[in-house]
């Protein structure tokens, strides 16, 4: 299969994901630019020819996350009607996208240049709700945390927020930022825990308290989900207030040094991640995967470990809520599902 082929390929699967996670204004955009982009054009022939796996990478939301930056910008009226729900723009979409590569290609082409940020606070929920099932294992219930590919982080302070899920409250009630996704099953377990530590790594961390950094990762958020721009700026004040726990590092790296540490007896550490997996390396995926469950062959019941992830399937355009956990077993189970920026869980009731 070409370079091109499995652009277009990933392109197409980019327009369907958008779609099924209600996001049709995303899907028309960026089914705009692959109708757009030639090769008469510097970045046509990029994404084109783009020499790499373009759904691992992320090509689509790379070159959507530049338009989204020019439409906040408010630089294009044509381009804005299309953002803010013109159904005469969104006829002439690949005409206006193909006029703005001209006009703004300059522009345009950094975005190519490194993966996209899709850091939401808002998938909190399903980790949360997961610890409320490993509470409920009889596993000890203070937990140290850490997160891979943690972007901003903001995921990483989420003993500053607080939960209702299906009536379960968790988290200080007098939080700044609060959740409600809506609740499909049965609630999860209602049991007491404590957050005892949270730290995470990315490959390239967002720095938030960078104005340009946070407009950026802002341009990746979908103009569809509302809510998440206040969400977002509130998020943003947060981590000002105080930064979260964040090494710039590799997942692999990062978590080997995370596993040697010693761990508290007590205390259950716990590797978490979301939306992040199809974008690491399969190596990588590999080694991380053996670190785990050779330090899983050595946990005990004062010091156990899980493994706790959203992950998406691209071929359904839904995301698996999964927990593995040691002693035992440590086969995954499969919690439920969830929205990808929170909007929604659906528990699967798993009992414990």
């Amino acid at each position: 299969m070409s370079n091109e082929q499995k652009v277009r390929e990933a392109f197409a699967n980019q327009i369907e994901y958008c779609r099924s996670n209600g996001a049709p204004i995303t899907g028309r955009i960026v089914e705009a630019i692959i109708g757009a982009v030639d090769n008469s054009s510097e970045l046509g022939r990029r994404v084109l020819g783009w020499d790499g796996d373009p759904l691992a990478d992320a090509l689509p939301l790379r070159v959507a996350g530049g338009f989204h930056a020019l439409h906040m910008a408010g630089q294009h009226d044509r381009l804005s009607a299309i953002y803010n729900g013109d159904e005469n723009a969104a006829a002439d979409a690949e005409q206006i996208i193909a006029q703005i590569i001209a006009s703004d290609e300059a522009a345009l082409l950094p975005w190519l240049d490194s993966p996209p940020q899709t850091n939401e606070a808002g998938r909190s929920s399903s980790y949360i709700a997961g610890l409320l099932w490993l509470t409920s294992c009889g596993l000890p219930p203070r937990f140290e945390l850490l997160e891979i590919g943690s972007s901003a982080g903001l995921n990483l302070m989420i003993d500053r927020y607080h939960y209702d899920l299906g009536g379960v409250s968790v988290g200080p009630e007098d939080a700044r930022l609060s959740f409600k996704p809506e609740w499909q099953g049965l609630p999860p377990p209602d049991q007491p825990f404590t957050i005892e530590s949270i730290c995470g790594c990315d490959i390239a961390p967002v720095d938030l308290t960078d104005p340009k950094q946070a407009d950026r990762l802002t341009a990746y958020i979908w103009p569809e989900h509302i809510v998440r721009f206040e969400r977002m700026k509130t998020a943003i004040a947060l981590v000002n207030e105080k930064p979260p726990c964040l090494e710039a590092r590799g997942a692999g790296d990062w978590m080997a040094k995370q596993l040697a540490k010693p761990q508290k007896v007590g205390e259950t550490r716990v590797l978490m991640h979301s939306i992040v997996w199809q974008y690491i390396p399969e190596e990588e995926q590999d080694r991380i995967t053996q670190l785990m469950e050779e330090a899983g062959g050595k946990a005990t019941p004062d010091r156990p470990l899980a493994w706790l992830s959203l992950e998406a399937n691209r071929a359904t355009y839904r995301h698996k809520l999964t927990v593995r956990h040691w002693p035992g077993s440590g086969q995954p189970v499969k919690l439920g599902e969830a929205h990808a920026h929170g909007a929604w869980v659906k528990w699967s009731g798993v009992k414990a």
